[in-house]
């Protein structure tokens, strides 16, 4: 754990939607149903297993994030008049395990591998297991797995982002909980970002899309990011600017 004053800075990434590409289960998909039906089925899928977890954390429940992904994919089948056999839904979790990284992921990761001033670490819904898993055996993901001090998953307090106490839970987990200001979130969430910052953390917002902030839920400071860049690389670039300086190389 890292302490108050020690000098790091910590970055939180999100994983799902920020590191790894869940529309890239679309190619697994399509094995089953073909290329066109699998896109807007993974879209729906992506959109239900998101809108479970707000409709949990409203309900106070709370089910692990492998039971809410199944029921969504479930549900987006139905939805879409498809059924698949339960040998091709295990597939398709494990699957899950091996999703794509953005494009611009390694090149990011790399700018932070041999800095430790910023104690990198991964923030996510997702169950321990399923986290582990991806980050440890993505094809795409484990050459870069030691960049992560550690891995923070929600099921403790069991409540998903945004809610209040997942921030709190990450605060603590780092030894930042006096002061979340030197907690920086990197997502490509825009509820996640207003979670962070509603609490009071720094937050970078990846809009690959292109197409600026347009959420206004909450007015202010913290209903927008502190940072945003169409691009992860230029997002960990300006963190560094914003966090007293160059960086500090291991052994130079």
């Amino acid at each position: 754990m890292a302490s108050l004053d020690d000098g790091t800075v910590v970055i939180a990434f999100d994983l799902y939607g920020t590191i790894l590409d869940e529309q890239s289960i679309a190619e697994k998909l399509a094995e089953y149903i073909g290329q066109d039906q699998a896109k807007a089925v993974a879209g729906l899928w992506r959109r239900y297993q998101t809108e479970s977890t707000w409709r949990l954390n409203s309900m106070k429940k709370y089910l692990p994030l492998s039971t809410v992904t199944i029921r969504a994919l479930k549900r987006a089948l139905a939805d879409s008049s498809t059924s698949l056999e339960q040998t091709a839904i295990d597939s398709l979790m494990e699957a899950y395990d091996s999703l794509h990284t953005f494009p611009d992921v390694a090149s990011a990761l790399e700018r932070l591998s041999s800095n430790s001033k910023y104690n990198a670490v991964v923030f996510s819904n997702g169950t321990q297991t399923m986290v582990s898993n991806s980050v440890n055996h993505s094809p795409d993901l484990k050459p870069h797995s030691s960049v992560f001090k550690q891995i923070i998953v929600v099921g403790e307090c069991e409540k998903f982002k945004p809610a209040t106490e997942v921030y709190e839970l990450l605060a603590k987990k780092v030894g930042k909980e006096h002061d979340m200001s030197q907690v920086w979130l990197v997502s490509g969430n825009p509820f996640d970002i207003v979670g962070a910052r509603n609490m009071g953390m720094q937050a970078a917002w990846v809009d690959r899309a292109g197409k600026g902030w347009t959420d206004e839920l909450i007015e202010g400071d913290a209903g927008k990011p502190t940072l945003i860049a169409s691009d992860l690389g230029y997002l960990i670039d300006a963190i560094q600017k914003r966090t007293a300086g160059p960086l500090q190389q291991e052994g130079g």
